[in-house]
């Protein structure tokens, strides 16, 4: 089902404007020159920002660089970002096909992937964000002794990922299999929130790039 299209959507990004990367290919390998930051986390596919808006607010430090494709979402993390005046996150409406284009290599000291798509066919495995050919670019990208931390509701995806890791020379820091079980632990996304107030496991792993 498509979704409904946000009011005044072009006006509210305008709005937000300052907080967008419109050209992130530009900044490859000045990402942390140009906001005189310490360290570059990039989060794929950060829907409304509530994960990002919480991370940046606790490490004003880091740069927070969150893509996401959907207008209709990045909106709203946008405004959540706006109305906490954060200097150390930016957004960018771009495709994660694209990011060896956009950071160099090297630049980049971790990796948040949220809840991505499960793409539970096996025909559409080369399509989930934690497959050896997105490995790939994501190790072309990341210093070494890079993390990418991954969070998922999806069983069946988080056991692929974990082979998938391993093959792709990822060693497993830590793994868990209900993250939440003894009370909220950690910034949460929208997605996250909700299957947690269902009770549903939340499965989680921290990886580094060897």
């Amino acid at each position: 089902m498509r979704m409904r299209r946000k009011p005044n959507l072009e006006a509210r990004i305008e709005k937000c404007a300052h907080l967008i990367v419109a050209q992130p290919k530009a900044l490859r390998g000045l990402w942390l020159e140009e906001f005189r930051l310490s360290e570059l986390h990039v989060e794929f596919g950060c829907g409304k920002g509530r994960f990002t808006v919480e991370m940046a607010k606790a490490a004003p430090d880091i740069l927070y660089a969150a893509f996401e494709k959907t207008a209709n979402v990045l909106v709203i993390a946008l405004e959540r970002a706006e109305r906490e005046r954060l200097r150390n996150v930016r957004f960018a409406n771009a495709f994660v096909e694209d990011i060896a284009e956009c950071f160099a290599p090297c630049e980049v000291s971790r990796i948040y992937l949220n809840f991505p798509d499960p793409w539970p066919s096996n025909r559409h495995a080369k399509r989930r964000l934690t497959a050896q050919s997105f490995l790939k670019m994501y190790a072309q990208i990341l210093r070494p002794g890079g993390e990418i931390h991954f969070k998922t509701d999806n069983l069946p995806l988080f056991e692929y990922s974990l082979r998938e890791f391993e093959l792709s020379g990822f060693r497993i820091l830590e793994e868990t299999r209900d993250l939440h079980k003894n009370g909220p632990t950690g910034a949460m996304t929208d997605y996250e929130q909700k299957f947690y107030s269902m009770g549903m496991p939340i499965y989680q792993c921290m990886v580094q790039l060897v």
